[in-house]
Formats: structure tokens, C-alpha cells, sequence
């Protein structure tokens, strides 16, 4: 077919296999989309993530809430021909210096610039964290992981991109290697402070480093 609709499908099905998903493809419950979206730092340098993939997050932003209606969020995809572009210019892991995040040959190869219009304000962060968050649920669904970088060199994205507007995070989505050092499995708690507010927390999972968590076990799983 002319769009390789078979092909797709197939490498999605060898992403999900890769990633430990049973060739069943389980119900895409809320529940399980959270658990799976992760922020993830190392990446399958093998795994190619696809202009359609890339675009497939995009479009969830058509079908979200956007604050007073603006609007405002533009989308810059980039491919793994443009990824060098990028890597010099973010950080990952920047609480935790030392172990100088992404390790060699994890890096991501793929990345969605978010930009607004407008000057950031109030409005264009519920935006931003809305449609962060949508995309990268969608990643989840359709078998990738993802992170939000904030931690970015803004002057030099834009001019490297010739964005006309002003960038504020970046999404970088892909597949999980097969080996890699994992950390507990996530365990949900709820903590109420002294003012009766829930205060929800949980323990790393692989490839989520979080200062003051648990130390890297290795053979263990998610």
C-alpha cells in the first residue's frame, strides 16, 4: 500500500514486544496509559521514531481543552535527521549531574518543540501542561515513552530551528531499551499534610531517576 500501512503496524507490534507488552494488545485504560508514561531518560538508539508517530501526538491537541479558547501552542516536530540539532543544547537529569544523563547511546532521536504565540503566562502553562501531558499518553498508547525537558538552551533552539516563536518545552518520545538498570517498581502512596490536602508520591520506576528515591537494583523489573 502506498502509505506502508502494514509496515507500521508492523514495527508498532515489535515496539510493544520489545517493551515486555503481551502480543495481546491490553484495553488502553487511563490507569494503565499513567503507569506506562514515565519520564524515561535513556533510550533504544535502534528504534527510529516516525514522522506519523510524531504527528499522531500532535494531533491529540485538536480534541483537548485550550484556556479562553487562544489557542496558542505551535508544534515543531523533529526527526532523527534534525536530532543533532537538539542534543547539545538540552540536559536531562538535571538534579542528578553526576550521572550525566542520557548515557552514552541512549540518547533520544526524536522531539516535539512546543512554542506559543504569545508571551508565557498562567494561561499558556495550563496549555502547555494539558497538551504535554496528552501527547505523551498518546506516546504511551501507541507503545512509546516519553519525557518532558524543560531543562533547555531557548535562545539556541530557536535559532538552530528558525522558530518565529518563542519555545518552552520539548517532548522527547521513544522506545525503551531492552537491557537496562531498573530501579523498585512504582508503589502509589498518599500522604495528607497538616492542613488535611493529599499529597500524592511514589518510588522510581526504570529510567526515572528522582533525587532522594531509591538506589538502582540491578535485575530487577517494572
Amino acid at each position: 500500500m502506498a502509505d506502508d500501512y502494514l509496515g507500521r503496524k508492523m514495527e508498532e507490534y515489535m515496539a510493544r514486544k520489545a517493551s515486555g507488552q503481551s502480543n495481546r494488545r491490553p484495553l488502553a485504560t487511563l490507569g494503565r496509559l499513567l503507569l506506562k508514561n514515565r519520564s524515561h531518560r535513556g533510550y533504544d538508539t535502534g528504534f527510529v521514531v516516525r514522522e506519523d508517530q510524531l504527528r499522531r501526538m500532535i494531533e491529540v491537541n485538536t480534541r483537548i481543552p485550550s484556556a479562553r479558547n487562544q489557542q496558542v501552542l505551535r508544534f515543531r516536530p523533529v526527526l532523527a535527521d534534525e536530532a543533532h540539532k537538539v542534543l547539545p543544547h538540552i540536559r536531562l537529569g538535571g538534579a542528578l549531574p553526576a550521572l550525566r544523563l542520557p548515557f552514552p547511546g541512549t540518547e533520544p532521536n526524536a522531539f516535539i518543540i512546543i512554542c506559543s504565540t504569545v508571551e508565557e503566562n498562567r494561561y499558556v502553562d495550563m496549555d502547555l501542561g494539558i497538551s504535554a501531558q496528552s501527547m505523551l499518553l498518546q506516546a504511551a498508547e501507541i507503545g512509546l515513552n516519553g519525557i518532558c525537558i524543560g531543562a533547555f538552551d531557548k535562545e539556541r533552539i530557536k535559532q538552530e530551528f528558525h522558530l518565529a516563536y518563542e519555545p518552552l518545552l520539548i517532548l522527547a518520545p521513544h522506545l525503551l531499551p531492552r537491557k537496562r538498570h531498573a530501579l523498585r517498581p512504582k508503589t502509589p502512596r498518599r500522604r495528607v499534610d497538616n492542613q488535611g490536602m493529599i499529597r500524592p508520591s511514589v518510588h522510581s520506576t526504570a529510567f526515572h531517576h528522582r533525587p532522594g528515591r531509591r538506589t538502582p537494583v540491578r535485575g530487577s523489573s517494572e
